[in-house]
């Protein structure tokens, strides 16, 4: 400790430590024995530990960089700070600087390590100087394009890029299969800034969405390079990679250097910045962690049999999308479960009002999704389940962190099922330790199907009905309408049947 003292930039910590056992000693010798005298001052000894080991963190604290350090310009940094971003994560503080002097990166960080703030800030920060003198409202379409490998983690993207845009009018188009490719045909038909897609399904749109190219992209960024270059993405991408320009900004990032990610290293990126950053992950042993290996289609049907099981807790219910926080959070309310939803598609004040209904107990499940979740002050709950496993690994720790806090014990309870179990393995793997299977009599929680597929058709109806009043009226956000039928400010109407 007093070299560590001598070290730091507090050494008046040490000074008064010396000057205090000096006086202290001559003091008590008079009165006491040595050895009390020893004992009182191996006390003080122990306290100033201590207070040196705080006034260490509040320097270390101090000494850390800020976004505002990093050179982002002022709205992302307000956007930042509105997302609860106090400081940049070690990938972002390395890679950013680079990215603003115009550099291409290579990037070798674990999924959560941060890195989709470390390409969409520097991308963010470009768009906002490129037409700076013209208005933000002039800057270029199509001005940056995403590849991710699964479109899972396409729709956490470009959530992220739209938490981020959301005080500049960002507009953001995601290109993924599953999804009808004539509503992105008229996403794409609005001119965005960012595009965020799966390699498959972006050819789909270079071939055949009249009008869309990609001839004036400033841009690239490969996400999981290691995921996207395995056989199923590659004539895809050589054929995007044919048609965009060379004169460009490439942002690789993997998990780790493959020979296949060298070799994409060499045919893409000029003289790129190599950034690595590694981490460990735990979790609090007072977490009690499990999981449930569930089939998809009876997955809703758990999720109700748990809350119900554990209808006195609070409660966090994780999705991997904003469309699936409405629709549970829909289908909760049906069978008199007070849910509420918070996502990336409602404003800042709309999720915080949310939030404020459940620190209140007004409703005691909150369905959100992992970017909605961050920056928001939510309270220690004593239950997170993970309706959906989410796909990249930290975020686990980020979910069931938001329970067992301050030596209080907490359970995380994960669904997982067929399609899921190769993102679950990669959790166990990250956290070290093998998860309880969480114990349930399947024929017990049949019993809800009856009500719960019921409750399910009918939020669906009424999600659809909301959809068209929003068409009919030429809105764009349906927040309202959704919090009047959750009877958020009301009371709920059916309640959970059994079969």
């Amino acid at each position: 400790m007093l070299l560590a003292c001598l070290r730091s930039k507090r050494r008046w910590l040490l000074f008064d430590f010396v000057v205090l056992s000096i006086l202290l000693l001559l003091t008590l010798s008079y009165s006491y024995s040595l050895s009390l005298s020893v004992f009182f001052i191996e006390k003080i000894f122990l306290n100033y530990t201590l207070l040196f080991e705080t006034n260490m963190a509040e320097e270390e604290k101090e000494e850390m960089k800020s976004f505002k350090d990093l050179g982002l310009c002022e709205e992302l940094v307000e956007a930042c700070d509105s997302l609860g971003w106090k400081y940049p994560t070690k990938i972002q503080v390395e890679a950013i600087p680079h990215a603003l002097e115009g550099k291409d990166l290579i990037g070798l960080a674990q999924t959560g390590s941060g890195k989709t703030g470390a390409f969409a800030l520097p991308i963010l920060h470009a768009l906002l100087e490129s037409h700076s003198k013209q208005g933000y409202k002039s800057a270029p379409v199509f001005f940056a394009l995403v590849l991710s490998p699964t479109r899972e983690l396409a729709i956490q993207i470009a959530e992220q890029f739209e938490a981020l845009g959301s005080g500049i009018s960002l507009k953001c188009a995601v290109l993924v299969g599953g999804v009808d490719i004539m509503q992105q045909q008229i996403a794409l038909g609005k001119r965005p800034h960012i595009i965020v897609g799966t390699p498959g399904r972006l050819v789909d749109h270079l071939t055949n969405t009249k009008g869309f190219s990609l001839r004036m992209l400033k841009f690239l960024v490969l996400d999981e390079a290691d995921r996207l270059l395995n056989e199923d993405f590659e004539k895809a991408l050589d054929d995007i990679l044919n048609v965009i320009p060379r004169d460009r900004h490439t942002y690789l990032f993997s998990a780790t250097m493959t020979k296949k990610v060298k070799k994409l290293q060499r045919a893409c990126l000029r003289n790129p910045v190599k950034i690595e950053a590694a981490s460990k992950y735990s979790t609090v042993d007072t977490l009690k962690q499990q999981y449930r290996f569930i089939p998809a289609k009876y997955k809703d049907c758990y999720l109700v049999y748990i809350l119900t099981e554990m209808s006195g807790c609070t409660s966090m219910v994780f999705t991997r999308t904003c469309d699936a926080t409405r629709l549970l959070a829909f289908i909760l309310r049906n069978l008199n479960i007070r849910a509420i939803p918070i996502s990336g598609q409602m404003t800042q004040a709309k999720r915080l009002g949310a939030l404020n209904k459940f620190k209140s107990g007004e409703c005691n499940v909150l369905v959100c999704t992992d970017v909605a979740s961050r920056g928001l002050d939510i309270p220690s709950v004593d239950m997170v389940i993970n309706y959906d496993i989410p796909t990249n690994s930290k975020d686990y720790i980020h979910r069931v962190g938001r329970t067992a806090r301050a030596g209080r014990s907490g359970v995380a309870i994960s669904l997982v099922n067929q399609y899921e179990l190769e993102w679950y393995l990669q959790i166990e793997k990250l956290i070290g330790k093998k998860l309880s299977e969480y114990p349930a009599q399947e024929e017990e929680v049949l019993q809800y199907l009856e009500s719960v597929t019921e409750a399910k058709r009918l939020s669906q109806m009424k999600l659809k009905e909301i959809g068209g009043t929003k068409k009919r009226r030429g809105g764009d956000d349906d927040d309202e309408d959704i919090e009047r039928y959750l009877g958020v400010k009301g009371k709920s109407s059916k309640k959970v049947k059994r079969k």
